[in-house]
């Protein structure tokens, strides 16, 4: 059953968001939804509240994600709304995660300012430097291509640990490169690329696929994007910068 409308015109899940009670005289299935939906709501600030002081501490390091709660067996079994909420809350923990873990492999310059707002992770910050030092151009844009040695996608198919360091040895199967370009560019892109990767960076393995970036001054990747999806989000911005890279040089 929908949720009743009192006199003000905002049903019971409106109500209990703002925090309005029910108007007097409400009858007995607009207090059951507010009853409800005050439920749904608190459920979801809950959610909200561990997430927020979780992203309010700095990770030790890389990690897991995040086991998923579990309701107790005695409690009742949710209800449609409240599951929805529980994924939309569910849903927002994934794509920080994952827009953090994106500034991780980037390299260390991102500000605790620029993860807040996902201004580096659109890509319209530079990455902090040292003082004195020039800011790194940022993964996709015309001057990151410029000034990249190397932007392609391909298949790990190897990723041997290095002795003595918290390292693996990778080895990409190139099957798609933005820089150089297939015929543009001398020497040929490469067919196969090896390279030294931390692993608090990432760990990768054979069958990953994989978009990696390495600027000219640099022996490893300070890029790697992993996961369909977000290679897909970084190979339109690669292609949509690529004209405008052709006219730059890195100087």
């Amino acid at each position: 059953m929908a949720a009743e409308q009192h006199p003000g015109g905002h049903d019971a899940l409106m109500a209990a968001i703002t925090g309005e009670p029910l108007p007097p005289g409400s009858g007995a299935d607009a207090r059951g939804e507010y009853r409800s939906a005050t439920a749904d709501v608190a459920l979801l600030r809950e959610q909200l509240d561990v997430l927020g002081r979780a992203l309010s501490e700095p990770p030790p390091g890389p990690r897991a994600a995040g086991a998923v709660r579990r309701p107790s067996a005695g409690r009742p079994r949710r209800r449609p709304l409240r599951v929805a909420l529980g994924a939309l809350a569910a849903a927002c923990a994934g794509v920080v995660v994952t827009g953090l873990g994106w500034l991780v492999v980037q390299g260390a310059g991102g500000t605790a300012q620029d993860a807040a707002s996902g201004k580096a992770a659109a890509g319209t910050e530079q990455d902090a430097s040292a003082p004195g030092q020039e800011a790194a151009p940022v993964f996709g844009t015309p001057r990151y291509l410029a000034c990249a040695r190397l932007v392609a996608e391909g298949t790990v198919t190897g990723a041997e640990p290095v002795p003595g360091a918290a390292r693996h040895r990778v080895t990409l199967e190139v099957t798609r490169s933005y820089r150089p370009e297939k015929g543009t560019a001398k020497p040929e892109p490469p067919e196969r690329t090896t390279f030294v990767l931390d692993d608090a960076t990432a760990r990768l393995r054979p069958g990953d696929r994989v978009l990696i970036g390495i600027l000219r001054d640099r022996p490893t990747p300070d890029t790697v994007i992993t996961g369909e999806r977000h290679i897909a989000t970084a190979r339109t911005r690669v292609t949509g910068s690529l004209p405008e890279s052709r006219t730059l040089t890195c100087d």
